[in-house]
This record gives C-alpha cells, sequence and structure tokens, in this order.
C-alpha cells in the first residue's frame, strides 16, 4: 500500500511543481510582488533539481538534500512576513506550506526511502541462488554462468529512472578497468525487453543487458518493489512493479563478495567503490 502511495505522490508531486512554477512566473511577470518571490524561492529550487535529473542526470545526490530544504524554509519565511489574508491565504498554504515545504519534507524523508531491510538470499560470503534471466538479444543466462569469472551485477529499476540511467552511465565509463581485472558487467531490469533493448543500444560495451520478466528474481532475491514505479509510466509501457536499486559483487566461483542494498534511491555507490570491492578481494584471495 505504502509503495501504491508512493508512485502516485511522485507523479502529482513533480506534476504540481511545473504548474505550480508557470503560474507563479506569470504573477511575478504580471505583479512582481515580494509575496510571489517567496513563492519561488519555496517552489522553483524543486522544480529545478527535478529537470536536472531528467536534462543532465547525477547518480546520487545528498541524502537530506538540505539546500533544497533551507530554499524551502526561507520561501516560507517570505511567505509568512508578505502575505496578506484575504488576498493571499489560498496560494500560501498551498505553495509555501504545501509544495514548498510539506511537499518536499515527504520527497525527502518519506518517498525516496524504500523501507528495504537487508535480503537474507544476498549475505557475504553465500553463494549466489540458482535462477535465470533472459538476454536481450532473447536468449537465457543463468546465474551459474558466474560461476567461471567475477561479475558486476547491477539491479535497476528502468530507463526511466534518471538516477539509474546516471549510474549505468558511469559504470560504463570504468568500462576498461573493470574489463582489465577480468569483471563482467551484468544490468538487470524487469522492465519489458524493448526498452533494454534500447537501453543495449546507447553503450558499445561489452556488458550483458538482462530482462527480469515479471520481476520473478527480483522476488526471489527480496528486492521487488511491489506497484513502485511511478504513476503513468504504464502508458510507455513500463510495468507497476519495479526493482530496489542494489548492487552485488561476485566472485569467479559465484559467491557473494559485497552488496550495495541502499534504503535511498538518492544514496548510492560512488563508481570507484566497484573497483576498490574487486582490487581488495583479488588481494585478500592472494
Amino acid at each position: 500500500m505504502s509503495n501504491l502511495l508512493k508512485s502516485f505522490y511522485i507523479s502529482l508531486y513533480v506534476s504540481a511543481l511545473v504548474a505550480a512554477s508557470l503560474h507563479i512566473g506569470t504573477e511575478l511577470y504580471s505583479n512582481a510582488s515580494i509575496f510571489w518571490a517567496g513563492a519561488a524561492i519555496s517552489i522553483w529550487p524543486a522544480c529545478f533539481f527535478f529537470v536536472r535529473l531528467f536534462v543532465s542526470p547525477v547518480a546520487r545526490t545528498s541524502a537530506n538534500l538540505n539546500g533544497l530544504t533551507a530554499y524551502a524554509g526561507l520561501g516560507l519565511m517570505v511567505g509568512l512576513l508578505t502575505y496578506t489574508k484575504n488576498a493571499d491565504a489560498v496560494w500560501f498554504f498551498l505553495y509555501h506550506c504545501g509544495l514548498g515545504v510539506s511537499g518536499l519534507l515527504l520527497y525527502v524523508h518519506w518517498y525516496s526511502h524504500l523501507g528495504r531491510a537487508p535480503s537474507e538470499a544476498l549475505q557475504d560470503g553465500s553463494s549466489l541462488p540458482e535462477f535465470e534471466l533472459k538476454k536481450s538479444d532473447g536468449s537465457t543466462w543463468r546465474s551459474s554462468d558466474s560461476n567461471n569469472y567475477p561479475a558486476l551485477m547491477l539491479f535497476f529499476r528502468g530507463n526511466w529512472c534518471p538516477l539509474c540511467m546516471a549510474q549505468i552511465k558511469e559504470i560504463a565509463g570504468l568500462y576498461q578497468q573493470l574489463e582489465q581485472m577480468g569483471v563482467s558487467v551484468l544490468l538487470v531490469s524487469p522492465q519489458p525487453e524493448k526498452h533494454t533493448q534500447a537501453l543495449a543500444a546507447k553503450f558499445d560495451v561489452n556488458f550483458s543487458f538482462l530482462i527480469d520478466q515479471k520481476g520473478a528474481v527480483a522476488a526471489q532475491l527480496g528486492i521487488d518493489a511491489k506497484q513502485g514505479t511511478p504513476k503513468g509510466m504504464e502508458a510507455l509501457g513500463y510495468e507497476s512493479d519495479t526493482v530496489l536499486p542494489t548492487a552485488i559483487a561476485i566472485d569467479a566461483q559465484g559467491k557473494i563478495i559485497w552488496t550495495d542494498q541502499t534504503d535511498n534511491y538518492r544514496v548510492r555507490p560512488e563508481p570507484q567503490m566497484f573497483i576498490d570491492v574487486f582490487r581488495d578481494h583479488a588481494l585478500s584471495s592472494s
């Protein structure tokens, strides 16, 4: 139920930010009052944050987005000092208190947190469970196939997630280093095959792009996210269920040597972490 509420919330929140930003801009153009300037301070930074995620994606942000929170608080203070009860009360509560402060706090402290517990199937030192995934070329990949080489397996939510796409781009930038270390990269998503094929076509790297049909493997590993896709993405061909962002490092014997099971979808490991994990494991094993 929580994920379903979140899926509606994020779609409505981002849409409302865009609509409010346009309205505030119109009001400032026609009536450059301090009250509407305060509304802009409350709303525009958060709107810019989401626009930037899609236009120039980043793989991670700070956990609490303190800068955005400070802007929202400042905008609220300006609004408190300048609104007149009869004329501006509705916009004050809708923009300053609602979208500006409450909407952002919900995003930072509720939506962004996944509420996950570490997966019992992904404990360090344990063997990767037996499962099958579909390759983007239609063939089958089995988890036992990883027993001959170390591998980095990244479960990502889908092409619709800008942070996931930025993280994959970062890993692609490490391609030569990982290849020299003998590490294979496996990118797994429950998204439909056509989206994974489109993603594979964007990168000229020897990665395995894998499809977890109906999220069966994610459910087996305890990292599935029912109703985790933002509402409206179904119109673009995505399933309503997705996966919790998860990175797994596996040695040549199919043993799990490290995982990142973040509880905040905006907080992800730096790309150098992957290199360090495999390098440190090789040193400790020699």
